[in-house]
């Protein structure tokens, strides 16, 4: 019997599919033969990803939103649903940033990965619920499931986020929705965070590195395998759960 995730004319809505995980996300799901609306701050960036997405005749489109404008965040998602006709997978990477501890980061990371889930979700249910294999995946972190660094507003609300993820899941599913939670350990892409840390602090990148069994951080398409897994109707009686994708990175026990 042959193998299929059962893709092909899956209508995709990827929230920060522009780059990184979220361009490798996009790029699997049209390369599937789905057909897939991209969202991003900055719109050169957009404008890049789906002219690179659509050359070899793949079906995207995307628009530059910020997630933390709830009208303009929700009106998009709308508008995505209408003209594709319908929404069966949602995934939403946007995400706030770690480092910071003060409390403009505490409002800011709330706001983008908290409330740039909630707000998608809320808008993007009415269409996923009319699906036959409506799916919704977030995007949190190891950073949420064992200690990193220091107490900071990244890890916390990442770990709400799983907690969200989750009880969701329990809530929509008799809607026929699946939700799914994905937490990649550190990932490495040119021009990511950990790209910044490597050419900035060398020495902090080798530490975390050193830390991965397999002696290298993931790369972006290595996750987005996951995520599109899960998203996809090969993942018919997965829900509720949160895939670790990290290579080891964590040394906690799973169960």
């Amino acid at each position: 019997m042959k193998f299929s995730l059962g893709l092909e004319g899956k209508k995709a809505v990827i929230v920060g599919g522009a780059r990184g995980i979220g361009r490798a996300t996009a790029e699997l799901l049209v390369g599937g033969g789905a057909e897939v609306a991209i969202c991003a701050r900055d719109a050169a960036t957009v404008d890049e990803a789906v002219a690179a997405l659509s050359a070899n005749g793949g079906n995207a489109s995307g628009a530059a939103v910020d997630v933390t404008d709830k009208a303009g965040y929700e009106a998009w998602i709308q508008s995505c649903g209408e003209a594709m006709g319908t929404i069966d997978i949602l995934i939403i990477m946007a995400s706030g940033v770690g480092g910071a501890v003060d409390e403009d980061s505490w409002r800011a990371n709330f706001e983008t990965t908290i409330m740039g889930a909630s707000r998608g979700v809320d808008a993007a249910v009415p269409y996923l619920a009319k699906s036959d294999a409506g799916s919704i995946v977030l995007m949190s972190s190891t950073a949420a499931v064992e200690n990193f660094f220091a107490p900071q507003p990244y890890n916390a609300l990442k770990a709400a986020l799983i907690t969200y993820s989750s009880q969701l899941a329990q809530t929509v599913g008799e809607q026929g929705i699946r939700v799914n939670c994905v937490s990649p350990g550190p990932t490495y892409f040119d021009g990511g965070n950990w790209d910044m840390v490597n050419q900035g602090a060398p020495e902090v990148f080798q530490q975390v590195e050193s830390g991965f069994p397999g002696g290298k951080l993931g790369s972006a398409e290595e996750v987005a395998n996951a995520v599109v897994f899960l998203a996809s109707p090969a993942a018919s009686f997965v829900t509720g759960t949160n895939l670790v994708v990290d290579g080891g990175f964590t040394k906690r026990v799973q169960f």
